[in-house]
């Protein structure tokens, strides 16, 4: 049987089957994801499968060009997990390659309030990261504190864009020429989020975003590194694959210039191998074209959460959502106040024996977890807002999955247990 025929055969299975939509949610069970992938990432990840050819290739090229195209930026390279590209954003910058690179000890500031893997890649390449706290309402890095996290060592910020909200972004670019340091920005939960109208993840130097099956779009895992910088860019690809030259824009002039190495096998710099596959490949060329419209339903939710939770303010804290901004609402956060009546424990409880599941918001306050005690870091005061986020707050899920039979129940629960106080 040829390929086509199989597929033909495979593809009215699938459409079969999905005619039930068995990755719909109700209001009895209220997940934090749901998958957003359909027929058309299956049949696309199946023709991989059926071809054979199934790691990094084609599909994973029109993909970076694609996400690249969607953010603004000129390069990007696919790699196998948001943490992935963090790390190799931060490798590119510690590379020997470029100019004033980073030294071991140089230091780099990032908010207290955020996820592991935007920390352990800074101490990957010896650096020091260099905690601040957050805004209350944004949650993301509290810019007026930035002056204050500066010293002699200072070489880079990577602001995090959590739970989907822009960082202030002119700011921070100001403040990075300022002091020229290198800006790494963090987007792995802000896909399509903007600031000021900009994509985030179009301000510095490089960015990272996820894949992973919880995000807006997913490549069940996977992450991508981006950069208007071609020399970046190169780096990029060498670290993705053991240091090869194989992808370099600049191959055969290195190729030329080590004439007496085997090409096949010229390493130009260190590297790892974090290469993604065909599938994830092809689930991103057609999660792409659905994320405007997987962001608009988010935008929805949040904004009848935001109204209908108003009577519940006096206990706990609704997201504040500045105009010049568009939220990508990777979930829906709520803290609790320290005057109301209950603690998070007590609503979490409520709300998962509703079947509602919750999350904490990120780590919490990173200074905090044990595994950070080994290393070198500093912070500035004494993140108290990152500290009451951690013991105050938490989010519910926010996806596709999510329509109004479910955001209706999630305020029905929400309101049935405030009223018990």
């Amino acid at each position: 049987m040829k390929i086509k025929d199989a597929l033909d055969s495979i593809e009215a299975i699938v459409e079969e089957y999905l005619k039930d939509n068995p990755y719909s949610t109700n209001s009895e069970k209220i997940s934090l994801t749901t998958p957003s992938f359909g027929k058309e990432e299956i049949m696309e990840a199946i023709d991989s499968l059926l071809s054979t050819y199934v790691t990094m290739g084609k599909k994973v090229y029109k993909f970076e060009e694609m996400f690249a195209k969607y953010i603004g930026m000129n390069f990007g390279t696919m790699v196998n997990s948001g943490s992935s590209s963090n790390l190799i954003s931060l490798e590119i910058l510690a590379n020997p390659l470029i100019e004033n690179c980073l030294k071991p000890g140089d230091e780099i500031i990032t908010p207290a309030l955020t996820w592991s893997t935007t920390v352990f890649p800074i101490l990957d390449v010896n650096a020091v990261p260099v905690f601040v706290d957050s805004d209350p309402n944004s949650l993301t890095i509290d810019v007026n504190q930035l002056e204050a996290s500066l010293s002699e060592k200072t070489r880079a910020i990577m602001p995090v864009h959590l739970l989907g909200y822009p960082c202030d972004m002119d700011y921070i670019m100001d403040f990075a020429e300022d002091n020229n340091l290198f800006v790494i920005e963090d987007c792995c939960e802000a896909h399509g989020a903007l600031w000021k109208g900009k994509k985030v993840g179009s301000f510095g130097d490089l960015s990272s975003f996820s894949f992973f099956f919880s995000h807006h779009i997913t490549t069940i895992e996977g992450g991508i590194v981006l950069t208007n910088n071609e020399d970046f860019n190169n780096l990029a690809k060498s670290l993705r694959a053991h240091g090869w030259v194989r992808e370099r824009s600049d191959k055969e002039e290195l190729i030329e210039k080590h004439s007496e190495l085997d090409s096949r096998f010229l390493f130009v710099s260190k590297g790892y191998n974090l290469r993604p596959t065909e599938i994830q490949g092809a689930f991103g060329i057609h999660q792409i074209g659905k994320l405007e419209s997987f962001i608009k339903i988010r935008e929805v939710n949040a904004d009848y959460w935001k109204s209908a939770l108003e009577d519940v303010e006096r206990n706990i804290a609704l997201p504040v959502v500045e105009k010049n901004v568009r939220h990508a609402w990777f979930g829906f956060p709520l803290i609790v106040k320290e005057t109301a009546p209950y603690q998070r424990k007590d609503i979490i409880a409520y709300l998962e024996s509703n079947g509602i599941e919750t999350r904490p918001i990120m780590a919490g306050n990173m200074t905090k977890q044990p595994g950070i005690e080994f290393f070198n870091w500093r912070k500035v005061g004494n993140l108290d807002i990152a500290t009451k986020v951690m013991k105050n707050g938490f989010f519910f899920g926010n996806h596709p999955g999510i329509g109004k039979k479910e955001r209706e129940y999630i305020v029905e629960k929400i309101l049935e247990f405030d009223s018990k106080f």
